[in-house]
């Protein structure tokens, strides 16, 4: 079923109108958004939590607990799910990139910052925990860690996702970090892989964040998904974080990847023949670097 929608993006108030099959936006209090909505910037998805309690020991007096985003059997399975958090920093962040007066260091800075909050937006309702009662120093308090046990698999994408996802050891208390790097052919705006550091083999449980500042054609963030997909990674583990995001790449991804779960700081109207995203930002590797 196609759900068609309009996004009104701020600042300069453009409006597309495209139908994208499978992609499922949600407001924070109302649930799914009616097709006939219209999508703002600032939706995102509302969740509830089942989770998965497992006896305590003992000797540990501890449990885990595996905390599931669920929100209904056919939402999260026959849909990829795009958030956009209504966060005023996350807004903040988006504006200093997108000036292009911003010079290589507070670009690179606000990149990582807003890498920082979606980060922690995409793992909300995601981490398993381990709960418990430890001794404080004034009594015995009932507590909740993430579980160390199963560190989330960061993926940046080369080279600006290395920016995106600076902050992720900050956030998130358990990672282990693989890195892939594409080129794009300027002509058929393909992607090149040059360099992959992923293990042969990943668990399939395994919870994977990969991070991509600029999703325009889709080329490359498909490619990434098809390596973790190769190397065993089920792709409904998988969240993709980006600073902006297209329709032609959220379509291509809700039509490969359906029940993918995309954290996007905004969502901009269109990419041009050159594959750059409108009004986009800019090229983030090079503002990144200073190249």
């Amino acid at each position: 079923m196609a759900l068609r929608c309009i996004y009104s993006v701020s600042p300069i108030q453009a409006q597309i109108s495209s139908s994208h099959k499978g992609i499922a936006m949600q407001h924070p209090h109302n649930g799914t958004l009616p097709q006939s909505k219209l999508l703002q910037r600032q939706c995102c998805a509302k969740f509830s939590s089942s989770t998965l309690l497992i006896k305590e020991t003992k000797e540990s007096r501890f449990s885990v607990k595996c905390s599931v985003t669920t929100a209904s059997k056919n939402l999260t399975e026959d849909r990829m799910l795009v958030f956009v958090p209504p966060h005023p920093l996350i807004k903040h962040w988006v504006s200093v990139l997108r000036n292009e007066l911003s010079p290589c260091p507070i670009f690179k800075n606000a990149m990582a910052e807003l890498g920082r909050l979606l980060i922690y937006e995409a793992s909300r309702d995601w981490l398993p925990t381990v709960s418990g009662e430890i001794q404080s120093p004034l009594g015995v308090a009932s507590v909740e860690f993430v579980d160390p046990r199963e560190p989330v698999t960061i993926v940046p994408i080369l080279r600006a996702g290395l920016v995106l996802a600076e902050y992720a050891t900050s956030v998130l208390p358990a990672t282990k970090t693989y890195h892939v790097g594409f080129s794009r052919d300027e002509k058929t705006l393909q992607p090149h892989l040059y360099l992959n550091k992923l293990p042969d083999k990943l668990p399939k449980e395994s919870l994977v964040l990969v991070v991509d500042p600029m999703l325009a054609t889709g080329g490359t963030i498909v490619a990434t998904i098809d390596l973790l997909k190769e190397r065993g990674v089920d792709h409904k583990k998988i969240r993709v974080v980006s600073a902006v995001a297209s329709p032609p790449a959220l379509q291509k991804l809700s039509e490969k990847f359906p029940g993918l779960h995309v954290y996007t700081g905004t969502i901009d109207p269109t990419v041009n023949e050159h594959g750059f995203i409108i009004p986009g930002l800019g090229d983030a590797g090079d503002r990144s670097y200073g190249t």
